[in-house]
């Protein structure tokens, strides 16, 4: 690619109509395998205020890029709409003539859903016996209820700590060896994806990218063709984090912990929405995007209006 890119059509950032859909499921996707993605009408409302404020940033940059090339992020906590948002986006910069394609984050863990579980329950669980034992708080019979509690899949559930007040100290010591792994280089493989995104804006046409399933096999690598694309999209809840290089305009779709959970609870990825496990892990990346988003370029609520940083604040306080 070279020269500049034709943006002549867009005189103002109020000048851009959405183009009618006449079939959500015939709109592009991310990558991710077996991803369920369901469009619908709020989050085509919520894409229309977005696109505008993306592009007054979007064009300049592309037009000042050597190979005319940008990445955007489409970010927020699990179920937020992340994947339906960033397919949204895409597609609109699709029919303007800005190939764009969409990367879906999740397929870069370390590890398949179903061990990065195990994985994240591990951390939790063994840090916590050995925070009990630092507080010399460790015996036989409350060794024995916390197995009792783990096979109720109760162990990491606060309202028990009335009851047993050592609970607490387990349930700390697990969760700050859990946020030391979350969202981090231990879970997820950040240096492949910064890698892939150098490449990428570098003028690569063609790069492999990886796929994860569910099962154990299901990993493998494809070679995508982007000699045309000139915007990668990344759907992702770690779209914004510090570990990732190479973002250029990180979009933060922002809800509170009870929405993401009521969304979860909707999609039932996985199972167990309502574990006490899995409030602790959406608190933790609650926080965890609350810390980031001071380098979001567009913050969204939930309702879809776009805000700045001091008023997202005030939100969330």
């Amino acid at each position: 690619m070279s020269g500049e890119l034709n943006f002549k059509q867009i005189d103002t950032v109020g000048s851009w109509s959405a183009p009618q859909i006449m079939d959500y499921d015939a709109i592009p996707k991310g990558d991710m395998p077996g991803d369920k993605i369901s469009i619908n009408e709020k989050h085509v409302k919520k894409a229309q205020m977005i696109f505008p404020h993306l592009l007054a940033q979007l064009v300049p940059l592309i037009n000042n890029q050597a190979n005319h090339r940008a990445v955007i992020s489409v970010h927020g906590g699990s179920g937020v709409g992340k994947s339906e948002i960033g397919s949204l986006l895409a597609f609109y910069l699709n029919t303007m003539g800005i190939g764009s394609y969409i990367l879906s984050g999740d397929n870069y863990p370390h590890r398949i859903p179903r061990t990065n579980d195990a994985e994240r329950m591990r951390v939790f669980r063994e840090a916590g016996i050995k925070g009990l034992v630092a507080h010399h708080e460790f015996t036989k019979d409350r060794n024995q209820k916390i197995q009792d509690l783990q096979d109720q899949d109760q162990d990491a559930n606060s309202e028990l700590c009335s009851e047993w007040p050592w609970l607490a100290i387990y349930q700390e010591a697990g969760r700050i060896a859990l946020a030391n792994y979350l969202g981090t280089s231990l879970e997820i493989d950040f240096a492949e994806v910064s890698g892939l995104l150098t490449a990428f804006k570098n003028g690569a046409s063609k790069l492999l990218l990886k796929r994860m399933g569910r099962d154990d096999k299901d990993l493998w690598y494809d070679a995508v063709d982007l000699s045309k694309i000139q915007v990668l999209v990344i759907e992702w809840t770690h779209g914004n984090n510090d570990n990732l290089i190479g973002v250029d305009i990180p979009i933060l779709l922002n809800s509170t912990p009870q929405e993401t959970l009521e969304h979860r609870r909707s999609r039932n990825r996985d199972g167990g929405v309502d574990r006490p496990f899995t409030t602790m892990v959406l608190a933790i990346e609650q926080a965890l995007l609350h810390a980031q988003a001071k380098k979001a370029k567009i913050i969204v609520t939930k309702s879809g209006a776009i805000v700045t940083y001091a008023d997202y604040l005030k939100s969330m306080a």
